[in-house]
């Protein structure tokens, strides 16, 4: 079994908690779906958030997929200017057996726009 690493984003209507939960939940569910992935696959999760984003820490909503035994860490992305506001971006270690181009990279929405390179 390989260790890969699969990226994606999301980015926010609004800085507010149960927001962020739910749009972060939608990622990571996107994420483990698109990849054929349990929890039990995931290595480790790296999140970061815009420095617009106060409300809540994108790994709490991981924590509330039941992604308990994961470790999990948040960072500030660096605040250039004209970058997209509002964004979540999330890169998962992971175990599989896919080879390193068949794994998908989850951008939703708007989000979309930052990798159209390798956006799904």
């Amino acid at each position: 079994m390989a260790v890969r690493a699969v990226r994606g984003a999301v980015q926010l209507a609004q800085d507010e908690a149960g927001h962020m939960d739910e749009q972060v939940a939608q990622l990571l569910t996107a994420v483990l779906e698109r990849n054929e992935l349990s929890h039990d696959d995931l290595i480790s999760v790296w999140f970061t958030a815009t420095p617009d984003l106060h409300s809540a820490f994108p790994a709490a909503a991981a924590r509330g997929l039941g992604i308990v035994d994961v470790p999990l860490i948040c960072a500030q992305e660096l605040d250039i200017e004209d970058a997209m506001p509002r964004v979540v971006r999330v890169l998962a270690h992971i175990e599989s057996d896919k080879p390193r181009s068949e794994i998908t990279h989850v951008y939703l929405g708007a989000a979309a726009a930052l990798r159209k390179d390798i956006a799904q």
